[in-house]
C-alpha cells in the first residue's frame, strides 16, 4: 500500500472537520476523492501533506508509520500537491518556478540558468503545454498556470501525487493531454489522489472512487459499475434531479446591444451581441476564443476602440469599470480567489464593497446599515458562513462565489455577466447557483453567462453564441442547440447565425 490513512480526526474550534476518516492509495492506481464543498476534503489533503497535524488516527506512506508530518517531511517521502488555485509566484518566470522546491538551496550555490530552462521545457513538453519558460507568470492564463503546476509537480518525481480540481481550467485538448500524463504516471507506479466535482471525467481515469459527506466516509467504489447518479446520492444523501434547474422566461427589452465592437488589445473583433431582459445568453467556444475578454470590454477593463456598444438603446462608451457600474453593469470573474472576493475581508464587507456610497455619510460607513445589508443577501442566497465578520477565505468555493454575486446584487445592476460562475463548485452548490440565476432573470435581469462545461450552457441557457478567435461564429436557439452544433462553431467548421 503506496498510502494509509487510518481513522483520522481533525477539529477546529470544537467543530470537527474529519470524523474517523480511512482512506488508502496503491501503487500505479488513480483514486478519486468526492463530496460537495465542506464535506472535509480539503482538510483531509493536508493532513497528507503535512499542513494540519491529525487530532487522532494513524498515516502510513509505503508501509512505514509517519509519526509527524510536515510539509518538508511530506515532500521528502514524494507526496506532492497541485491545488485548484495555482501556488506560483506571479512575478517570478516559469522556469523560476518550476526550478523552486527542485533545487538545493544553499547560499553559495551558482544557478545554472541554462540547465534551469532546458529542465523547464523539458517538464512542459511532458505535459504538452507550449509555454515560453523565460515568461512571468503573471502573464499567463489560468489553464496555462494549472499546466506549470502540474509540471514542477512532476520535477518532483513525486510518487504520491494530489491533483484538486486540475481540469477546473482547462480546454478539452488540454484535458486529454492532462490525463495521458495521468495514465503515464500511473504505468509508472505514481499513485493519484484525484479530486474533480467534474463528475464524468471520473471513470475516463479513476480506479476506485471514495465519496466524503459531512467529514465523514459514506464509501469506496470501484469506478466501473458506479453512476454519476450513485456518486451524488453518496455526496449529497439525497437524488440531485435539478442540476440545471431552467425556468422558461418571456424576453423583454434589450438590455445590451453591440455592433462590430472591436478591441485590439485583446483580440476581440467585430462582436455583434444582443441581451435581453429576463434571459441567460450562453458565451461558449474553447479556451482563448476571446470569451472572458469579451467581459472585460464590456465591463470596461480594456476598453473597446471600435463599434457600437448600446444600453437600453442608448449608445455608450464604457472606459473603466466605475462607469459600466453606473450604467447597471456587473461582472462576476472566473478567479474568484483574485478578482471577485477580497478573501481577509469579512462576509458584510465584500457584500457592500461595491455599494459603499449607499452605506456612506460624510465620509463614513454606517456598519449597522452594512450588517443589515449583508445579512438579508446571506439569507437570500443560503451563504454557509460561521458569521458575518468571518473572513471571506474561510468559507467554499461555492460559498465564496455566492459572496461575489451577493456584492453586484446588491447594486442592482441590469445586466449580470458571470465568467464560470460554478467552476470549482460541488453539485449541490452548482444547482443553488443555478436557481438563483433563474430567479434573477424572472425578476427581468439580463444575464451574460461564460462556461466551459457544455452541459452548463445547453442546461441554462436561452441562446447560445458561441466564439473563436476572438469572433462570434454563430448564435443557436435554446431548441437548436446540441453539444455537436456548439463544437462545431467552436473549431470553426460552421458558421451559423439565429434571429436575435
Amino acid at each position: 500500500m503506496l498510502l494509509e490513512l487510518r481513522d483520522i480526526t481533525k477539529s477546529f474550534g470544537g467543530a470537527r472537520v474529519l470524523k474517523g476518516v480511512s482512506f488508502d492509495l496503491r501503487v500505479g492506481e488513480i483514486h478519486a476523492l468526492v463530496g460537495e464543498n465542506g464535506a472535509g476534503k480539503s482538510t483531509l489533503i493536508k493532513v497528507i501533506t503535512g499542513a494540519h497535524a491529525p487530532d487522532e488516527g494513524r498515516l502510513a506512506v509505503s508501509g512505514q508509520v509517519v509519526d509527524v508530518m510536515s510539509p518538508t517531511r511530506a515532500r521528502e517521502l514524494g507526496i506532492a500537491a497541485i491545488y485548484q488555485q495555482p501556488a506560483l509566484f506571479p512575478d517570478l518566470t516559469v522556469a523560476e518556478n518550476i526550478a523552486i522546491g527542485l533545487e538545493p538551496g544553499s547560499v553559495f550555490r551558482r544557478i545554472r540558468w541554462n540547465d534551469r530552462a532546458v529542465r523547464a521545457r523539458r517538464l512542459l513538453d511532458r505535459v504538452g503545454a507550449r509555454i515560453d519558460v523565460e515568461a512571468p507568470v503573471r502573464t499567463l492564463s489560468m489553464p496555462q498556470q494549472q499546466l506549470v503546476e502540474i509540471a514542477r509537480a512532476l520535477g518532483a518525481e513525486a510518487r504520491i501525487l494530489i491533483m484538486d480540481e486540475p481540469t477546473a481550467s482547462l480546454s478539452d485538448q488540454e484535458v486529454d493531454l492532462l490525463f495521458q500524463v495521468i495514465l503515464d504516471l500511473k504505468a509508472d507506479g505514481v499513485g493519484v489522489i484525484y479530486i474533480s466535482h467534474r463528475l464524468e471525467e471520473l471513470p475516463r481515469v479513476a480506479d476506485r472512487v471514495t465519496a466524503l459527506r459531512d467529514g465523514a466516509v459514506v464509501g469506496t467504489r470501484p469506478m466501473v459499475g458506479t453512476s454519476r447518479g450513485e456518486l451524488i446520492r453518496m455526496m449529497v444523501g439525497r437524488e440531485l434531479q435539478a442540476v440545471f434547474p431552467k425556468t422558461t422566461v418571456a424576453a423583454g427589452e434589450i438590455v445590451l446591444e453591440t455592433r462590430g465592437l472591436s478591441c485590439a488589445r485583446s483580440g476581440v473583433r467585430e462582436v455583434d451581441l444582443v441581451v435581453r431582459a429576463g434571459e441567460i445568453v450562453g458565451l461558449s467556444g474553447l479556451v482563448g476564443a476571446g470569451r472572458t475578454e469579451l467581459a472585460r470590454v464590456l465591463f470596461g477593463l480594456t476598453p473597446a476602440d471600435r463599434g457600437e456598444l448600446l444600453i437600453r438603446g442608448r449608445r455608450v462608451q464604457i472606459g473603466s469599470p466605475g462607469e459600466a457600474v453606473r450604467l447597471g453593469i456587473a461582472y462576476v470573474p472566473e478567479d474568484r480567489r483574485r478578482h471577485g472576493v477580497i478573501l481577509e475581508m469579512s462576509c458584510a464587507a465584500n457584500i457592500t464593497l461595491a455599494t459603499l456610497r449607499r452605506i456612506s455619510r460624510l465620509g463614513l460607513l454606517d456598519f449597522a446599515r452594512e450588517r443589515s445589508i449583508a445579512r438579508d443577501y446571506v439569507d437570500r442566497l443560503s451563504v454557509k458562513t460561521p458569521s458575518l465578520d468571518a473572513p471571506v477565505g474561510h468559507l467554499s468555493g461555492g460559498n465564496q462565489q455566492k459572496v461575489a454575486l451577493a456584492r453586484w446584487l446588491v447594486a442592482e445592476p441590469s445586466l449580470l455577466i458571470l465568467d464560470e460562475p460554478t467552476q470549482g463548485v460541488d453539485v449541490g452548490a452548482k444547482a443553488e447557483i443555478h436557481r438563483l440565476m433563474s430567479t434573477l432573470v424572472e425578476r427581468g435581469l439580463a444575464v451574460l453567462m461564460i462556461s466551459s462545461e457544455l452541459p452548463e450552457i445547453l442546461g441554462m441557457s436561452d441562446r447560445v453564441v458561441v466564439m473563436r478567435s476572438g469572433r462570434v461564429m454563430g448564435v443557436l436557439d435554446r431548441a437548436d442547440a446540441t453539444q455537436e452544433s456548439i463544437m462545431e462553431l467552436a473549431l470553426g467548421h460552421v458558421t451559423t447565425r439565429t434571429a436575435s
